[in-house]
């Protein structure tokens, strides 16, 4: 994106996520993509520093200083530094633009959510700025970013893995027909891991090294050849800093639990799809998206569980994005599926 723009940010789409937020401008594609963190000082409760800096920050912050995720679980569990997050998130992408206009806002959130959530997400964007906040279910966001045909009978399921929850949905003639939304994402995987080294190598790692060996050698099926990476943290026992070794199958036992919440869910929102429906996915199969669609054998480990096809949608970390972007650009076809 050039440094300037003549063209105000009148319509702003933002997948407000619990691992990172993106922010999308009509007609100028993804113009911003930073952690969901903030590095907050305890006493006064002044933010430092926002995004990818704070997330640098997780578990190095000095005394007097947090580095926090204001979303958990996919929702707002800190309101005032989610708010100022938000703000600061809008302020740069909109002074990116010499004309400026308070924006028109499209929020993806999961279709669990509960009405008390929601409004935290809605007061947040007027607080930021915002002229109108509208809503659109992330599963449905998604479906429409990777593509499908959501406005049409023709059923689509779609698996969204996120940091913070999982949402899995059917979808057809624009609403969501069956749908399983859990609070177990990527997180879910990084806290496992960090038990499994402090239970079986006396090893205390802090939830970004976690993430990195989720990323370098995680898998939900075995692989072949299996991989090795070491590991650094402190010894429990001796208080010093120390290396280990650590192979890809105990890193696939440690995420076993979370993996298995997950196919359960898939396996319930299945039981729920109307026969025909039922009949549609078996011939298209389901689209997994989200940064989980990444973890290895994740595509390989449904198609074993349901017997359908799978198929890992390109770019799966901005197809929730992607899908508000398109609403904002065809609003008429896809007024159905926003809530305000």
């Amino acid at each position: 994106m050039k440094r300037f723009s003549w063209r105000p940010a009148s319509d702003i789409a933002v997948d407000l996520g619990t691992a990172n937020t993106l922010v999308l401008v009509k007609g100028e594609g993804v113009v911003l993509d930073e952690p969901s963190v903030a590095a907050v000082e305890t006493g006064t409760g002044r933010v430092r520093s926002i995004g990818l800096e704070a997330k640098r920050m997780l578990g190095r912050t000095p005394e007097g200083v947090e580095a926090v995720r204001p979303l958990q679980d996919g929702v707002i569990a800190n309101f005032d530094v989610a708010e100022k997050m938000l703000r600061h998130f809008l302020r740069t992408v909109i002074t990116r633009h010499l004309l400026r206009v308070k924006p028109r806002l499209i929020v993806s959130v999961p279709s669990g959510i509960t009405e008390v959530e929601r409004r935290a997400v809605r007061d947040s964007a007027k607080t930021a700025g915002v002229r109108e906040v509208q809503m659109v279910a992330e599963p449905m966001a998604a479906a429409i970013g990777v593509g499908l045909p959501v406005d049409t009978p023709v059923g689509s399921m779609i698996i969204d893995i996120g940091g913070g929850t999982t949402e899995i949905a059917v979808i057809a003639l624009s609403g969501i027909v069956a749908d399983a939304s859990i609070r177990v994402g990527g997180d879910e995987m990084d806290r496992g891991i960090v038990q499994f080294m402090r239970k079986s190598y006396n090893l205390m790692i802090g939830e970004p090294t976690a993430e990195m060996i989720k990323i370098q050698i995680g898998s939900v099926m075995p692989l072949d050849p299996e991989l090795v990476m070491p590991v650094k943290g402190r010894d429990l026992v001796s208080g010093l800093p120390k290396t280990v070794q650590v192979h890809s199958e105990e890193i696939r036992e440690a995420i076993q639990e979370p993996v298995q919440q997950i196919m359960n869910a898939v396996r319930h929102a299945l039981e729920l799809t109307p026969p025909e429906l039922a009949s549609d996915i078996l011939e298209y199969g389901i689209v997994l998206t989200g940064g989980g669609a990444l973890l290895r054998g994740f595509d390989r480990l449904v198609v074993h569980e349901t017997g359908l096809p799978v198929q890992i949608a390109e770019d799966p970390l901005t197809c929730v994005v992607r899908g508000t972007g398109k609403i904002l650009d065809d609003p008429d076809r896809y007024r159905d599926v926003l809530t305000t």
